[in-house]
């Protein structure tokens, strides 16, 4: 088939996800046809800088053969059986043990599946399921934040707090409930100095528990830095202080660590960074560099001990995924952590990331329609702004944030937008050096020059 086949049979057939299915319908699709590093090229011939690493995920970039040559070798070995009933294969076992030591000490087992929203999905049951076998039937309801990325299921979605993801879709399911987003930016008062700030959102936090009863409500997730709701690192103290209202009232915290895992905060995990002890965990995306949908979702101990004993009094777990354990990924995740290993991948995200910051700081942090440059170890962000003093954002009709990376783009960077809070988002892959960062931000600084000519 030719180019312009392959896009006209894509437009006829697929449904495309997180896609705007009107604009699809007239333009068409960009067919990415091959990756080798940090590079992609696609149908059309144009070679471009994934700045992004895919969704967040191909920490170790494209390409490689390690990765392809373990794939090969399971699926010789043995391409699938299930782990239903007991059944287990080596990977997963060898793989169980590598995670856990890497985890957080909270974390004692963990549960595999195919995505981070099955991941959390997993979890939410768990709760419910460890709540019920305590005779607590009643402490069901989970608290997110607005502006929080959990997922696209039924569950997931509903956690995640993005209108968007709520919009027509009958969501949020019941018991699922929200409170304040931790950006500091947006939503501080002025004079509020960052710890007053987080002591204000905890005891929110805490005043929604109240009115909603605190024997009603079971857990509260939040990822170590959001990623898709605006690259959004905690404010000074802030999860100090949310942790003392879980603690408090007996409420399971879930991390998700679904973009945050496996290096890209310049630690292995960012509940390390910001001192989180989770009672569960959902790690995804990274965990295989995007080579082979897999995740790895935890829980500690206690939680173990219960389900282990209601299983003893009523019968199985009854929860589960045919792929759950899959040889082939858990095989691939395996060959995935030799390299970040190897490679020190998590070290040159603490190094070169330090660099991407201050570099972006250095070239932008004075330009008139930047308010803000957030972010941690290889994952940012740019606030666009129409005026920084005021903090006066762009009208949204205007979508400034997709033409800025739509011109990046065109001059052969992929960065991402995240309109709904006007920002453009960075997460290249861990294999980055400082030469490709200047790059990076020289590409990013003449497209947003030429976008702001045409707005402002």
């Amino acid at each position: 088939m030719t180019n312009k086949d392959l896009k006209q049979l894509d437009a006829q057939t697929i449904l495309h996800p997180s896609t705007n299915a009107d604009d699809f319908a007239r333009h068409g699709s960009k067919i990415i046809q091959s990756g080798q590093g940090i590079t992609l090229q696609d149908s059309d011939g144009n070679k471009l800088i994934d700045a992004v690493a895919g969704l967040w995920c191909v920490n170790v970039g494209y390409g490689r053969p390690e990765l392809a040559e373990a794939m090969r070798r399971a699926s010789m070995e043995l391409g699938y059986y299930h782990t239903f009933t007991g059944m287990s294969n080596v990977a997963q076992i060898e793989l169980a043990e590598r995670l856990l030591a890497l985890a957080p000490k909270s974390l004692s087992k963990v549960f595999f599946g195919s995505s981070g929203s099955d991941g959390n999905d997993s979890l939410i049951k768990i709760i419910w399921y460890y709540n019920n076998l305590r005779g607590r039937p009643e402490k069901r309801r989970i608290i997110s934040r607005w502006q929080g990325y959990h997922g696209t299921s039924v569950a997931t979605a509903s956690l995640t707090g993005l209108p968007a993801f709520h919009r027509d879709f009958n969501l949020p399911i019941d018991g699922i409930l929200h409170t304040g987003s931790p950006d500091y930016y947006r939503h501080a008062e002025p004079g509020e100095s960052e710890l007053a700030f987080s002591r204000r959102r905890a005891l929110e936090l805490e005043a929604l528990i109240q009115q909603q009863g605190p024997d009603t409500v079971a857990a509260f997730i939040a990822e170590p830095v959001m990623g898709a709701g605006g690259v959004i690192v905690p404010p000074e103290g802030y999860f100090t202080e949310v942790q003392k209202i879980t603690a408090k009232y007996d409420i399971l915290f879930i991390a998700d660590e679904v973009v945050c895992g496996y290096g890209r905060l310049g630690s292995w995990f960012g509940s390390d960074v910001y001192a989180i002890t989770p009672d569960m965990m959902t790690t995804a995306k990274a965990i295989t560099s995007g080579y082979f949908p897999f995740s790895a979702s935890f829980i500690s101990e206690e939680i173990w001990e219960v389900v282990r004993q209601g299983s003893a009094k009523y019968g199985s777990f009854a929860h589960g995924y045919t792929y759950a354990g899959h040889p082939v990924g858990a095989a691939v995740a395996m060959a995935n952590l030799d390299i970040i290993e190897s490679e020190q991948l998590v070290d040159n995200a603490a190094e070169v990331g330090t660099y991407f910051h201050q570099q972006l700081q250095a070239q932008l942090a004075n330009h008139s329609c930047v308010g803000q440059i957030r972010g941690r170890g290889l994952i940012a962000a740019v606030q666009l702004v129409k005026d920084k003093t005021s903090k006066t954002f762009f009208d949204p009709t205007v979508k400034v944030a997709p033409q800025v990376t739509a011109e990046c783009y065109r001059r052969g960077l992929i960065a991402r937008p995240l309109p709904s809070i006007d920002s453009v988002a960075f997460s290249p892959p861990l294999v980055v050096g400082k030469a490709d960062i200047d790059r990076i931000i020289d590409i990013f600084a003449q497209s947003l020059r030429a976008v702001m000519e045409k707005v402002m």
